[in-house]
């Protein structure tokens, strides 16, 4: 009961801050409701038992890849910089978009049974994931296994680390 009500308080903090997010005029204020909304998500994994993944997703996300939305912030635009105000037809589009996310995630809640606590140990709190079968799923080739997306990943995040280096030389 405990860990459903911690889950609550955590889902209703991560959709508020994303709510801020979205709307907030403030450049910088976004990023940082984005920080909050990734250490609220660490919060679902530490509720889950993965603390290996609430660190990676502290570390790399909230620790990282904010600390680099801030940079190009800070070297795009100028100080006070307001976002400027949408048109009536990318906020339906929003709007849209929003329904079907809830659409989705909706029926997904109610196809599936995620809290059955006697198929799941690590949903109850019993015991924690395997560092091995963790770095098995990343590190791995085979169905079910992450290797590609994995480097794609860093791919792209160099790709980023060159774009901010680019934007900034350009200064």
């Amino acid at each position: 009961m405990a860990n459903l009500i911690i889950f609550i308080c955590l889902a209703i903090f991560i959709v508020i801050m994303s709510l801020m997010a979205v709307t907030s005029k403030k450049i910088l204020r976004a990023a940082t409701y984005l920080l909050f909304v990734l250490i609220g998500t660490a919060g679902l994994y530490l509720l889950l038992n993965f603390h290996f993944l609430a660190a990676v997703q502290i570390s790399v996300y909230a620790g990282g890849i904010v600390v680099l939305f801030i940079f190009a912030i800070f070297l795009t635009s100028n100080k006070g910089d307001m976002i400027d105000n949408h048109n009536k037809k990318r906020i339906l589009y929003g709007i849209v978009a929003a329904v079907a996310g809830i659409a989705i995630t909706g029926f997904a809640l109610l196809k599936h049974r995620f809290l059955n606590y006697s198929d799941n140990p690590t949903i109850a709190g019993d015991q924690e994931m395997n560092m091995k079968m963790i770095g098995e799923a990343l590190m791995g080739t085979e169905k079910y296994q992450y290797l590609l997306p994995f480097e794609i990943l860093s791919v792209l995040l160099l790709a980023c680390i060159i774009g901010g280096i680019l934007i900034a030389r350009k200064r």
